[in-house]
């Protein structure tokens, strides 16, 4: 199920986007639309799995892959995307601090 309150509280505070239309963009055919909505849940969202779940399992994977990290705030969000990585397709972990020591 998915929170689009609190989706709109932590990604869209500066927005005014309906319930129907933050769903429109995770399954809208422009690539720009679906990245934009991603970008807004990776960088803000405090329930990232929770709210990653919008998008289709084969969607979400293109997005990850396809992202990349920007230099501004790299390691945190270098981090959330590891993570999502991880969570959702079994992806190493490549973020060492949160990496078990056996």
């Amino acid at each position: 199920m998915i929170n689009f309150e609190r989706i709109k509280k932590d990604c869209f505070w500066d927005y005014t986007f309906s319930d129907e239309e933050i769903a429109a963009l995770a399954v809208s055919e422009n690539d720009k639309e679906k990245s934009f909505l991603f970008q807004k849940i990776l960088l803000n969202s405090t329930s990232l799995f929770n709210d990653l779940k919008i998008f289709k399992r084969d969607v979400l994977l293109d997005l990850l892959s396809n992202y990349k990290v920007p230099t501004f705030n790299h390691d945190y969000i270098f981090r959330r995307k590891n993570i999502a990585e991880v969570y959702f397709f079994d992806k190493p972990l490549l973020v060492e601090e949160l990496k078990w020591v056996a």
